[in-house]
């Protein structure tokens, strides 16, 4: 297993609840190679790139956990192994941030653009497939760094966490 510190590695995927087939296919690998590594992965719960990453993890042996916007364990998309319900809505993203110790985002939305703002603030390492670029004054920032592939972005989030 790998431990960052005697302790589990999580990483939080995050993305739309609503994926372009080519978002799925590559959150679900991500999840894949997370798992392949026994690294936790932290999420939203829903569907989407969210319920595509716990697919590959859970398929290849990885735990999961949902962080729920509403009341109900049932509102969890199938793969979500371990269910938190928070009932605060978009909220919840901050959650879902807190409880990694990196982030690597998938194509995504506006709730994805909250999480890597809320992660960036926090300093965790901030990877991209296919999602949001950052600038600062209309000058590229440097702070989210933009991946070709899952493996490349898992490994790259573990090579920024130890």
């Amino acid at each position: 297993m790998l431990f960052m510190d005697n302790k589990r590695i999580f990483i939080a995927v995050i993305g739309a609840s609503k994926a372009t087939p080519e978002e799925t296919r590559l959150a679900e690998e991500v999840g894949k190679e997370l798992a392949l590594r026994q690294v936790t992965l932290v999420c939203g719960g829903m569907g989407g790139v969210m319920e595509a990453a716990c697919r590959g993890a859970s398929l290849n042996g990885g735990l999961t956990i949902g962080i729920l916007p509403g009341n109900s364990r049932e509102e969890a998309n199938p793969y979500v192994q371990i269910p938190i319900i928070s009932s605060i809505g978009f909220a919840r993203n901050v959650m879902v941030v807190k409880s990694a110790q990196a982030v690597i985002a998938v194509g995504g939305a506006y709730g994805t653009l909250s999480e890597i703002a809320y992660a960036l603030q926090s300093g965790l390492p901030v990877i991209t497939l296919n999602s949001w670029s950052m600038s600062q004054n209309g000058k590229a920032d440097g702070a989210v760094i933009k991946a070709g592939n899952a493996l490349e972005a898992v490994t790259m989030a573990l090579d920024l966490i130890n």
